[in-house]
């Protein structure tokens, strides 16, 4: 008696019939699935934070969760010093990509962003940061849908602006195939280089008249929120550690501003002191003069006193 043969699977290829293939300059987060999924289809981003955060950080943490249909999130950190961790939460939780809040002083909020688990990583220090809840502005999109990414020119004028342009890429950039996101973009992205820093806008894209879609010179853009500005500190080669690839020579610590803000400050009460010093030398040095009237009316005084 014959035993029956295992059967073999052989992979599928699946492309539309009459379909063109890609066209040079397509985005990789737009390319055709054609046999196994395109790495960047399997993007995903863990969310998490250290302890300390303030009420401002957490409502941009909660918005960029809404953001980012492709992201986790992850619970509070309970050390600021072994970042490497993240590393592991983010393998566990079969995530790509990664987003740490690191907040110092309950003042200052710094940002990394790495690729796990072989980097590269930046770190950004967030500065002028205005959540959705806080500006109530007019716009508003489809939670899920996927974004329009939009960048300023001079991100490709040097070398560790291309690398942030990729990640920024990678990690704001919806995939097609991801079963949170929504089939089409309704809203837009901006990334403006200004300053040496990062300017992040949010806009709606809208159409008054639903049958002009193809009139691009009619839509509009409606600011949804929330704003923030990156400020890159430095660029590691691994995720979270690494040698450095890049130095922001112009980053001044807040810890410095903060400092020469003391320092003003105090500068005037030091004034202040040597006016009262050298008055007080000047009156020992020019001793005035007795007031020949100045025993007058003293008896007088003295009287009424009594």
């Amino acid at each position: 008696r014959r035993r029956p043969q295992a059967c073999r699977l052989l992979p599928l290829r699946v492309r539309d019939m009459g379909e063109e293939g890609p066209q040079d300059g397509a985005s990789a987060l737009d390319r055709p699935l054609a046999g196994k999924a395109h790495a960047h289809e399997k993007e995903k981003v863990l969310l998490l934070c250290t302890r300390g955060v303030t009420f401002r950080h957490r409502h941009l943490f909660q918005d960029l969760l809404q953001l980012l249909p492709h992201s986790k999130r992850e619970n509070k950190l309970d050390t600021k010093r072994d970042r490497e961790v993240v590393n592991e939460i983010a393998e566990l939780k079969g995530c790509t990509s990664s987003i740490l809040f690191e907040v110092r002083k309950r003042m200052d909020l710094y940002m990394w962003m790495g690729k796990t688990p072989n980097g590269p990583s930046v770190k950004f220090h967030v500065v002028n940061i205005h959540t959705m809840a806080e500006l109530k502005l007019t716009g508003n999109h489809l939670h899920g849908s996927r974004p329009l990414l939009s960048f300023h020119g001079s991100f490709d004028q040097q070398p560790h602006l291309q690398l942030l342009k990729e990640m920024l890429c990678q990690i704001f950039g919806t995939p097609r195939s991801h079963h949170k996101a929504k089939p089409f973009h309704d809203h837009v992205f901006s990334f403006t280089l200004a300053d040496g820093r990062i300017w992040f806008r949010n806009y709606q894209i809208v159409l008054d008249d639903e049958r002009k879609r193809t009139a691009l010179d009619e839509l509009k853009l409606m600011e949804v929120g929330p704003r923030f500005v990156l400020n890159p500190v430095k660029v590691f080669a691994g995720s979270f550690k690494g040698r450095t690839l890049y130095e922001n020579p112009d980053y001044v610590s807040p810890n410095t501003v903060r400092s020469e803000l003391k320092k003003g400050q105090s500068s005037k009460y030091a004034t202040k002191v040597k006016a009262k010093k050298r008055r007080k030398t000047h009156l020992d040095r020019h001793v005035p003069e007795p007031d020949e009237f100045a025993e007058l009316w003293q008896q007088y005084d003295d009287q009424d006193d009594a």
